[in-house]
């Protein structure tokens, strides 16, 4: 196992789509991409989206398929889970699909204010012992809110009632916007469902097909912070 992840490391440090800045006890230095994500890494004025903890980077990697007219960037800072959808990027010549690999806590030293459309929150971790750590407590609100634009969109999709319940709290705490929320994202999918939205809804990490093969219940919310 441990080979396996090294060979992947390697791998990595040729993969065009992948960045993988290095770290000081201070965070990040200055980064390249900073503010120019569209101008000089995508080449293009599309929104921005990121999924962050995106794991194998099934969400990334699917949105991408479906929007090519998006730019869309897989950040964690476990690079031998993030090689996979990286690679399948670049089997499928996606180029609006990136990967960044750092930790989550540095989130805002990478994007310019306003310079993110969405956030992907895919499975992240409850953290039922550390509720600060959750990517949905106000510490992270916070460092989204220095990143995501005015009327930015945060998505959360999850199997945790622990996370979905702390993140409707600080929904109604802090007034923000709730523009969906469903408890039983696929018992509740209405019919007349558009089709674009039932697909997105409908991809499926790694981690969501091994949670409903053991009959857990996946939830949505889709919110907005200012």
């Amino acid at each position: 196992m441990a080979k396996n992840k090294l060979r992947r490391f390697r791998e990595m440090e040729d993969f065009p789509n992948c960045l993988q800045p290095e770290l000081s006890p201070q965070g990040v230095g200055d980064f390249e991409f900073r503010g120019k994500w569209r101008s000089d890494y995508f080449k293009n004025d599309h929104p921005i989206v990121l999924e962050l903890g995106c794991g194998k980077g099934e969400y990334a990697v699917g949105l991408a398929r479906k929007y090519p007219n998006k730019n869309f960037i897989g950040v964690d800072i476990k690079g031998a889970r993030m090689w996979v959808g990286a690679r399948e990027a670049l089997e499928e010549n996606l180029n609006n699909v990136s990967f960044l690999r750092t930790k989550i806590d540095f989130i805002a030293q990478f994007f310019e204010p306003n310079e993110v459309d969405e956030i992907w929150l895919t499975f992240s971790d409850p953290q039922p012992a550390k509720p600060r750590k959750r990517l949905t407590s106000r510490l992270f609100i916070e460092r989204y809110m220095k990143l995501l634009k005015p009327g930015g969109v945060i998505h959360l999709k999850t199997d945790s009632d622990l996370l979905f319940e702390s993140t409707l709290e600080q929904i109604e705490e802090h007034a923000y916007p709730l523009l969906e929320c469903s408890w039983d994202l696929y018992g509740e999918l209405p019919e007349d469902l558009d089709e674009t939205t039932r697909e997105i809804l409908e991809i499926k990490t790694h981690y969501e097909q091994l949670f409903t093969a053991r009959g857990s219940v996946i939830k949505y919310l889709r919110f907005q912070i200012h």
